[in-house]
């Protein structure tokens, strides 16, 4: 089976890699098709891979099969040879022409013998392409035979296999096929979907992707059929797809249209150097435009394939950044249909909680829809569960966590009353405590510059003053009462209330940040047992670990190492999926949980890149990366130079 790696990534989007015979391939990749009789190829595979970067590439098998010329070729020189083509090289089964024409005119035992014969690096299933349109039963029925001949290529298959997943519309049939497939295949194709890539029927996708997700392997590798046009490559990557094939740059090409992100543009209306790419700066467009029929074609598929993979690259770029639901934010502008593809899945959201980071470096708003993210969502239900209970909260401005500002705020009245306060922020009514907290301390809004100035502490006062009020002393340093509410509700935030309480126990102080004056560690005594990371949140040292394994019980922030890794975990090593017994449920993506053995004994704590459920099956690259350990207890995770 495929040993895929998870190398980055934000949310279900992956940065990853995997081997195949003829070579690696790095995910996300866009696998041009190609067709397998090189007249009929404008632009060669060996082309693509050498001016445009991209390392592997799709054909029909199909097609190389019921064509005698092509078929002699491919047997005699294997599928590499009629490609003239040194890279990976996957090929389809003839579903899609299914599709196109009712028929076709294999069998699934005979097409996959084919691939296998010719050397396809990933053979697909000759599956029942089920329309979006039919009942229930006949999907049923198209699903059952697609898991049988899956079963049976399994079994006749020695190589990687893509398995597709059906189920047209419905949501149990799809998570039905997903499952089979996760069983059964290395490329998990998520099929049926060409209809509604051609029609705009984005909604209808996103629901029929997202009916599937949760039931897929996060070992294994997602490919989605149809995904042709840069437009959609950072919707796609939202939900986790890893391989996108594309015939779009040369389907648009034939019809004289040009692909950008922002969508498509017939080359005939140009008047003017809309692009400037190493290809437009050698003929403009509007030049491109006059060439001959044949030579036209060809250099308007370069340009799409130019421009669909640096669309790659820019959703790559987002991946790792974190930025990735800002990048599909901005694309959905791009046409109506696609922003309804959005609104669908945001109306699945749950599909992306699983997998949902603690924070991000940034939190950028693009309009209403940045407010509906998984991000926001998880914030608010946590937010819910801090606040319940608590007694009504007065109003304050927003202000910045530091002395030259909290020294001046009251928390209790002269007569011993607490106080809270509430800040008005794009997320609604927030604790002033809790105001660096991910996802609101590092957005950047548009309210923000609706400000007429900066507020500056006297401000403050004068404002605080001018409520009339003289139930509270405001010539009082409140600082000290702040810093301990900071480290209060920060340590409640993360793991609760009755492990806060069981924390507060020890001699627990905070620690400012000597430049910006925020909160950025929790000592005891004149231990650190806590970073405070830029997104607010509390991060333990290995002493923060031995604390948190006293407070909580099993399973709670544990990640179990196997007996084999033990020894290298406890001197600083990375925790490797394969390693990783068994983890807290409730830990995400980003936070530091303590990495204990099978006895409970405390060897190393560390960030997660795996969320809990994902780490068990992945057979390659790292779960948990350690950031304090047993061999060096006392050394803190390392801060941020800002912040120090």
């Amino acid at each position: 089976m495929v040993e895929f790696e998870l190398l980055d990534r934000d949310g279900l989007a992956r940065i990853g890699r995997f081997n195949t015979p003829h070579g690696r391939v790095e995910t996300p990749a866009l696998l041009p098709v190609v067709h397998p009789d090189p007249t009929r190829q404008p632009v060669s595979a060996s082309e693509i891979r050498r001016r445009f970067g991209l390392g592997a590439v799709i054909t029909s098998s199909y097609i190389a099969w019921r064509t005698p010329a092509l078929r002699e070729v491919a047997e005699r020189g294997g599928i590499h040879g009629l490609l003239d083509f040194d890279g990976p090289v996957m090929t389809d089964s003839g579903a899609f022409q299914q599709h196109a024409y009712g028929h076709v005119e294999v069998g699934p035992e005979e097409i996959l013998e084919f691939q296998n014969g010719i050397g396809s690096d990933i053979a697909t299933v000759l599956d029942v392409f089920v329309e979006p349109g039919v009942d229930h039963a006949e999907a049923e029925a198209g699903v059952a035979t697609t898991i049988e001949r899956a079963r049976a290529a399994r079994r006749a298959r020695p190589g990687l296999l893509a398995v597709p997943v059906q189920g047209g519309a419905f949501d149990d049939l799809r998570a039905r096929s997903a499952r089979e497939a996760s069983a059964l295949g290395d490329v998990l194709a998520i099929g049926g979907v060409v209809p509604l890539f051609e029609q705009y029927r984005f909604a209808e996708l996103a629901r029929a992707i997202a009916s599937a997700r949760p039931h897929l392997s996060p070992g294994r590798v997602v490919h989605l059929f149809g995904t042709g046009h840069p437009m959609t490559f950072a919707f796609a990557a939202l939900f986790g797809v890893d391989l996108f094939d594309s015939s779009a740059y040369h389907k648009f090409a034939r019809r004289g249209r040009l692909l950008f992100p922002e969508g498509s543009v017939a080359i005939d209306e140009l008047r003017e150097r809309t692009c400037r790419c190493a290809l437009c700066e050698e003929i403009p467009l509007p030049e491109v435009a006059k060439l001959e029929p044949v030579e036209r074609e060809r250099r308007i598929a370069e340009h799409n394939l130019l421009t669909s993979a640096a669309e790659m690259g820019v959703v790559r770029q987002a991946i790792r950044d974190g930025t990735l639901w800002e990048l599909v934010e901005r694309r959905a502008t791009a046409h109506p249909a696609l922003r309804t593809g959005l609104f669908a899945a945001l109306e699945r959201g749950e599909v992306f909680l699983p997998t949902e980071p603690a924070s991000r470096r940034a939190f950028r708003e693009t309009g209403p829809s940045s407010y509906d993210r998984p991000a926001v969502r998880l914030f608010r239900e946590r937010l819910a569960r801090y606040t319940r209970g608590l007694s009504p909260a007065r109003t304050l401005p927003r202000i910045a966590l530091s002395p030259d500002y909290l020294s001046r705020v009251p928390l209790s009245t002269r007569t011993g009353e607490p106080i809270r306060w509430e800040s008005e922020t794009p997320f609604g009514r927030v604790p002033v405590e809790l105001l660096e907290l991910y996802p609101i301390g590092p957005c950047l809004s548009s309210a923000e510059f609706e400000s007429t100035g900066r507020r500056t502490p006297s401000d403050l006062t004068a404002e605080l003053r001018a409520t009339g009020s003289e139930e509270f002393d405001l010539e009082r340093d409140w600082t000290e009462e702040w810093t301990d509410l900071e480290v209060r509700s920060r340590l409640l935030w993360q793991y609760g209330r009755s492990p806060a309480e069981a924390l507060a126990r020890h001699p627990l102080r905070g620690q400012r940040s000597r430049r910006t004056g925020r909160l950025r560690g929790i000592l005891a005594g004149d231990i650190p047992v806590f970073q405070i990371g830029n997104d607010g949140l509390p991060r333990p040292s290995f002493r923060g670990g031995e604390m948190l394994r006293t407070a909580l019980p099993p399973p709670r922030v544990r990640v179990i190492v196997h007996a084999d890794a033990t020894g290298f975990v406890r001197e600083g090593r990375s925790l490797f999926s394969r390693f990783a017994l068994g983890a807290d449920a409730d830990l995400r993506i980003g936070e530091t949980g303590i990495l204990v053995d099978a006895q409970d004994a405390l060897l190393a704590v560390g960030r997660l890149l795996l969320a809990p459920h994902e780490m068990s099956r992945l057979r390659r690259g790292v779960a948990v990366r350690v950031t304090a350990h047993a061999k060096r207890p006392h050394e803190p995770e390392e801060a941020d130079p800002d912040e120090v």
